[in-house]
């Protein structure tokens, strides 16, 4: 799924931007629950539209220097996350917060709320 704005989402940290699945809002059969019936589930599922750049790294050499020094400092470094854009996430509901941009609905969740990633692919790379 891909933003359809010109402006850009920056999500921070370990942010992801979930667009929630609208098929989860209807029974088996066609019927849609209301509002009250899906808000007691613990767990939601969506499709990952974007991520934050992960986990900064410390870097003790920027601690190191003054707040006022000119020196040249090293870019911040993190550790990615596991999920990718594209990916259907299953997480904790609870955890997640909804926000409305550009007329769309989405959940900003952080990534330790996020128990299981489906990532489209082969079948076979699935059972490995």
């Amino acid at each position: 799924m891909e933003l359809k704005s010109h402006k850009k989402i920056i999500l921070v940290g370990d942010k992801v931007l979930i667009a929630a699945d609208k098929e989860t809002e209807r029974t088996p059969h066609g019927l849609y629950l209301p509002p009250g019936v899906k808000e007691k589930d613990k767990v939601q599922a969506g499709y990952v539209v974007s991520i934050g750049p992960g986990h900064p790294i410390p870097n003790p050499q920027f601690m190191e220097q003054e707040s006022w020094s000119t020196a040249q400092k090293e870019p911040v470094k993190y550790i990615p996350l596991q999920a990718e854009e594209g990916d259907y996430a299953v997480f904790m509901r609870d955890s997640a917060i909804e926000v409305e941009f550009e007329n769309e609905k989405y959940l900003i969740v952080p990534h330790s709320a996020i128990m299981m990633l489906l990532r489209p692919g082969n079948l076979d790379e699935l059972t490995r």
